[in-house]
């Protein structure tokens, strides 16, 4: 584990891999914690340098009074990178994290490259979380405890279908949320920070490679986001995933998803 500052906020991450390629930073989505890169960072790490920050309010990063902002956690990120001692990097981003990558590329000048995943760039056109959704976020029943509550919250987030097929797995990353992913009063003000976020008049100048990825059963941000994405960035690559294609679409379709992102990088 190592360990960057951004004024008073010190921020956690893992560096694995190989310090001969060229750095890969995953960020991670509101609340999660590193555990939600696993399948990737097996994926990457033989032949790149794969940094995985703790966004604030997760993991081992300080949780400071908030609420916070999306530029916020991208000078984060920006204080992990220095700290690193990295140039430049390719962003992996999903959901809020793809939010930050955003940002990032926006302020700053070490990004390399873009990897969007089942993120928005916020704004009027913005497509809004299912009411469905929404329901099962804010209305856990009472009588349930943790466990029984992160599981609830967490199926609009599947297919049905892998939801039902693999409950072990499902019990794995229960536990590892358990363990690392933020507490209530910090979620809800990265919450805050993904509510208010919006470069939706600015995506013209993220003018660097971005491949965007994104679940057609996407039921947390519906697959019209990533489309205004494709829309406003100049020249990307934007393909979707209908089989596996839920939010955590990078998890169910993992191996395809880690393909897709080798063969974007080795491009680059």
């Amino acid at each position: 584990m190592h360990f960057a500052e951004n004024g008073d906020v010190r921020l956690a991450y893992e560096r694995a891999g190989t310090d001969a390629g060229e750095t890969v930073v995953f960020v991670e989505g509101l609340g999660y914690g590193r555990w939600m890169w696993r399948w990737q960072r097996e994926a990457l790490a033989e032949d790149y340098d794969v940094l995985l920050p703790d966004n604030r309010g997760t993991g081992s990063s300080d949780a400071p009074e908030g609420p916070y902002t999306i530029r916020e956690m991208a000078a984060d990120l920006e204080a992990v990178l220095a700290d690193a001692d990295v140039d430049a990097a390719h962003i992996v981003g999903a959901s809020m994290g793809g939010m930050i990558a955003q940002r990032y590329a926006l302020d700053y000048d070490r990004a390399a490259s873009l990897t969007l995943l089942c993120t928005t760039p916020g704004g009027p056109d913005e497509v809004p979380i299912p009411e469905s959704t929404l329901e099962r976020m804010f209305g856990v029943p009472e009588e349930y405890d943790e466990r029984e509550a992160i599981r609830y919250k967490m199926e609009p987030a599947m297919t049905d279908e892998f939801w039902a097929a693999n409950d072990g797995l499902i019990e794995d990353i229960v536990d590892w949320r358990l363990e690392t992913d933020a507490d209530d009063q910090p979620r809800q003000w990265q919450g805050a920070a993904v509510e208010a976020f919006d470069v939706s008049d600015r995506l013209d100048e993220l003018a660097l490679p971005t491949l965007i990825l994104h679940g057609e059963r996407d039921q947390v941000v519906p697959v019209g986001n990533g489309k205004l994405l494709a829309d406003g960035i100049p020249d990307p690559t934007f393909e979707t995933f209908d089989e596996g294609g839920s939010h955590l679409f990078f998890i169910e379709r993992a191996d395809a998803v880690n393909e897709r992102i080798r063969s974007f990088l080795a491009g680059q």
